[in-house]
């Protein structure tokens, strides 16, 4: 029964991968579905304004520096098992780079810093507040209760997401190559939640008594040694 539990985590994560790059290359028709515009927009076909080597760069960046970021809060858990404090000082750190950054990469643009009741206030604050600390916060528990292999599963369902609020909140155009991925990465998803499910029970269930006794002594009758009823009879 391992044996099928790690050829289901292993084979879902593989199909959750194969789900997302068909989202991410593949696009088909497009589709008209709750509101989603049709129309072409005016940079689309302009070369200048996309950088496509530079996005896949950027890209290929990201998900090793979440890798890496994964594995390490594995470590750090192990040894410093608090989730609510790693998540405070992950955000500080964060924070505090992030200011650094923008204070060279802005230091010509006063206007940057200024701060309104609109997109500049509510976006910095769900991103930190959301995106960030409850994030952290849940990734911490998930990861010390079921292990990070739950955590880095569901990851995919983030494109999922976000084509479906861009498609309803944006109005952007939605592909028959986002659905046919959304519904590939839901059934690795599957795949990798069914054999982790598998694997808890395993552990938690506690091994019957039979099989705690080894083949050879279930074989073995029991062997009693007869009285001897004659030699009483003659001490009598």
């Amino acid at each position: 029964m391992k044996e099928a539990t790690c050829k289901a985590k292993v084979i879902g994560t593989i199909v959750s991968f194969g789900g997302t790059l068909l989202m991410a290359l593949y696009k088909g028709p497009a589709l008209s579905v709750m509101g989603s515009s049709t129309t072409q927009p005016q940079n689309v076909n302009n070369n200048t304004g996309n950088h496509w080597i530079i996005g896949t760069a950027f890209l290929l960046i990201g998900c090793a520096g979440f890798s890496a970021f994964y594995i390490l809060q594995v470590i750090t858990l192990r040894k410093y098992p608090a989730e609510m404090s790693l998540a405070t000082w992950v955000c500080f750190v964060g924070a505090l780079q992030s200011s650094i950054v923008a204070f060279f990469a802005e230091h010509h643009h006063p206007n940057a810093w200024s701060i309104g009741w609109d997109t500049r206030f509510f976006a910095p604050a769900y991103a930190g507040i959301v995106s960030s600390g409850v994030q952290y916060y849940i990734q911490g528990v998930v990861i010390k209760s079921m292990g990070p292999v739950i955590v880095t599963a569901f990851n995919p369902l983030r494109m999922i997401i976000i084509t479906t609020l861009a498609c309803i909140v944006l109005s952007e155009k939605l592909y028959l190559g986002s659905i046919i991925g959304a519904v590939v990465v839901v059934l690795g998803l599957y795949l990798v939640v069914w054999g982790k499910s598998k694997e808890c029970q395993q552990r938690i269930m506690p091994p019957s008594p039979a099989n705690d006794i080894p083949p050879e002594d279930q074989r073995q009758l029991p062997v009693t040694a007869p009285r001897n009823n004659r030699n009483n009879d003659n001490n009598a």
